[in-house]
């Protein structure tokens, strides 16, 4: 009997390694995003719709472009989709209830800068703004 090979068509995504060596650069053009994940262009293209923490920018030409943010989402998403089982809805619910994911970044902002290091921050800008007036 032959042995059978596997190949990129039939391997199973739940047996591929979880984290993957991102490469040191600032854009990823979505083949090799898609490189790097193992999974189709259409794929990612669907997961934008589904997920709305995932937002690659355009270049001039309209080519999209992951930052590394992206990427490390997308890697998220396949995991927690194809390891863990979940649905879309609930990998979804998932990461944006994470508090580095979804809208949390932007929603924790203000109250970092709440209270007394922004008074702080305050007093900085105007005693800089005093200096800058005297020697004027």
């Amino acid at each position: 009997m032959p042995k059978s090979r596997v190949t990129e068509r039939n391997r199973n995504p739940r047996e591929m390694p979880s984290r993957v060596e991102i490469p040191d650069k600032r854009y990823f053009r979505i083949g090799e995003v898609s490189a790097l994940v193992e999974t189709k262009p259409y794929v990612l293209r669907y997961w934008e719709t589904e997920f709305p923490m995932l937002k690659p920018g355009k270049s001039p030409t309209g080519h999209r472009l992951y930052r590394r943010e992206d990427v490390e989402i997308v890697l998220d998403i396949k995991s927690l989709l194809y390891e863990q089982g979940f649905t879309i809805e609930g990998a979804r619910k998932h990461l944006a209830e994470r508090p580095n994911g979804g809208g949390a970044k932007l929603a924790s902002a203000p109250a970092m800068l709440d209270g007394a290091p922004l008074r702080a921050i305050q007093r900085e800008i105007e005693a800089i703004l005093t200096m800058l007036s005297r020697q004027c």
